[in-house]
């Protein structure tokens, strides 16, 4: 009888043990799921944490606004010296200043400014930007500063020849890539060839290259005609009317600062005062 009591008490022994083995398998998988689930929290609190890191608190720490513009005067243009200056330039300048920043100007492709933005290669687009649809919801959007509109630049001797869009159909423009100017061409089912600037465009009409040009009123008005590097050209047509503005990230903090900016600067008299240095006072907008 002592033999099978055995075998049945040690039977049972095997058997405990390897319920205690089970038992101990799956505490360490509990405890071990347990601190994954920890980590994986952890990892999402952090990446939340950086997600809703404010556009101010990140240029503050790296010290400065990265500005991204193109050559395009009297906005953002460079002087005898080779620095950035201009209506643009000069309260973008002021800007970076009252955030305790510096400002660092990067010359960008217009036509990917809003990628730009996005990668974060620049912090805001402040280059005499018309507002248009595709600009207002791709970007957070300040308050509009200057009114313009798009207009036709020709030959001042072939000017009396084009004073109506119906007299535009033969041309040939050229536009910046991706511009205002581009759309209205568009618009009209005219034939154009884009280039990277509006500069450019006028250095087109003026060679002969192209028939025409497009481009804001307010450059036109600084750089064609008598007393400017392109006094062979003049504007004609206007196409339409529109507002300018600076663009930040979707939901940036900076725009509501900006905009205080602005209505600051009006009040003070800084923003008229670059006005009138850079010739753009009747296109101010009251903030």
């Amino acid at each position: 009888m002592k033999k099978p009591f055995a075998l049945a008490m040690a039977a049972l022994m095997a058997l405990s043990l390897t319920a205690c083995g089970a038992s101990g398998s799956s505490a360490a998988s509990a405890s071990s799921a347990a601190s994954g689930s920890a980590e994986t929290a952890a990892v999402s609190e952090t990446s939340a944490a950086a997600s809703s890191e404010s556009d101010l608190a990140y240029i503050k720490e790296k010290g400065k606004l990265v500005v991204g513009i193109t050559d395009f005067a009297p906005m953002d243009y460079k002087d005898k010296s080779g620095n950035w200056t201009g209506f643009d330039a000069d309260l973008a300048t002021a800007f970076a200043k009252s955030l305790g920043v510096k400002v660092e100007f990067v010359e960008i492709n217009w036509d990917n400014k809003i990628l730009e933005l996005n990668g974060k290669t620049i912090d805001c687009v402040w280059n005499g930007m018309t507002l248009t649809d595709e600009v207002t919801s791709s970007m957070s959007c300040s308050n509009a500063y200057c009114n313009n509109s798009q207009v036709v630049i020709v030959p001042s001797d072939k000017a009396d020849k084009y004073k109506d869009t119906a007299s535009l159909k033969d041309l040939n423009f050229a536009v910046e890539s991706g511009s205002a100017g581009q759309k209205e061409i568009e618009k009209l089912g005219l034939k154009f060839t884009a280039v990277d600037s509006q500069a450019n465009a006028l250095l087109e009409v003026s060679s002969g290259t192209c028939d025409a040009a497009v481009i804001d009123s307010l450059m036109a008005a600084a750089m064609v005609g008598d007393g400017t590097d392109y006094a062979n050209l003049t504007y004609t047509v206007k196409l339409n009317s529109e507002e300018y503005g600076v663009g930040f990230r979707k939901g940036s903090d900076l725009t509501e600062k900006l905009n205080k900016f602005f209505a600051d600067s009006y009040t003070d008299g800084t923003m008229k005062k670059l006005g009138e240095k850079y010739g753009v006072s009747a296109a101010l907008i009251e903030q």
